[in-house]
């Protein structure tokens, strides 16, 4: 599951596509729906802390986990330089522990996505369980199985920037329903010319949302809705990214 090593140092260029603000302020609503206002949140899979941040400028306690280490350093110059106290904890989420309860956990930007066996998916979900106050909120996104399939699988998609590009081969495997992804960095040596080449693969698994369901259920926690991401649509075999909200059914 260890991933993002090199990549890490270079992660936030590549993502300034990403409307994270727009992202934060819809995982907001949703918490304020089911009466999230403030308090302890857990963010699983934080990775350099960009939503972390945000959601803590939205008034939240929280705490961020991660198992990449050169993510979690990138996320800690952050919370210098913003003054946020947020904790941030090195561990992987399929064995996380914390010292109490929290009001809600969120996973976003499918971490999900890189638990590669069921039986560890629930676990996940079996320990946001434990950890959630009675009747805590657990909000998640995925990537979905026709993303990988028809979106992503088999398509090379390259970066080209000043100080750093990148070459990503997708291979989307039908029958283990597995993305690889297999990733060239070129990241510039400070001021020459030089550009050091780095190579990464990562893996990620397809789910559906039964499956997510039956994971969510068999775990403890109450499936309560799935929205088709950043709407409040139900989602369709056409839905490339889903978002699900789950409950502590009560301790």
């Amino acid at each position: 599951m260890e991933a993002y090593t090199s990549f890490a140092s270079v992660y936030d260029t590549f993502m300034d596509n990403i409307p994270y603000e727009e992202w934060s302020v819809y995982v907001k609503e949703l918490l304020e729906e089911y009466g999230v206002t403030e308090g302890l949140v857990l963010e699983l899979g934080c990775g350099t802390g960009t939503m972390t941040e945000l959601l803590a400028s939205a008034g939240y306690d929280m705490i961020g986990i991660d198992n990449a280490e050169e993510m979690l350093e990138i996320a800690l110059e952050k919370k210098l330089s913003s003054g946020h106290d947020i904790l941030y904890l090195l561990q992987d989420m399929r064995e996380f522990e914390l010292y109490g309860t929290v009001k809600a956990a969120v996973s976003v930007c499918d971490s999900i996505n890189y638990i590669m066996e069921e039986e560890e998916l629930e676990e996940v979900f079996r320990l946001v369980n434990n950890y959630l106050d009675p009747k805590g909120i657990f909000i998640f996104d995925f990537n979905t199985t026709y993303k990988y399939r028809e979106i992503l699988g088999d398509r090379t998609i390259a970066e080209n920037r000043e100080e750093c590009s990148f070459i990503w081969d997708n291979y989307y495997y039908e029958e283990e329903e597995i993305n690889e992804y297999e990733l060239s960095l070129f990241i510039r040596e400070g001021e020459s010319d030089c550009y050091r080449k780095y190579e990464e693969t990562h893996y990620q698994k397809a789910y559906c949302l039964e499956t997510i369901r039956r994971l969510v259920e068999r775990s403890g926690l109450e499936y309560i809705t799935a929205y088709d991401a950043f709407t409040r649509e139900k989602p369709t075999e056409n839905s490339e990214r889903i978002y699900v909200i789950a409950r502590e059914r009560g301790k």
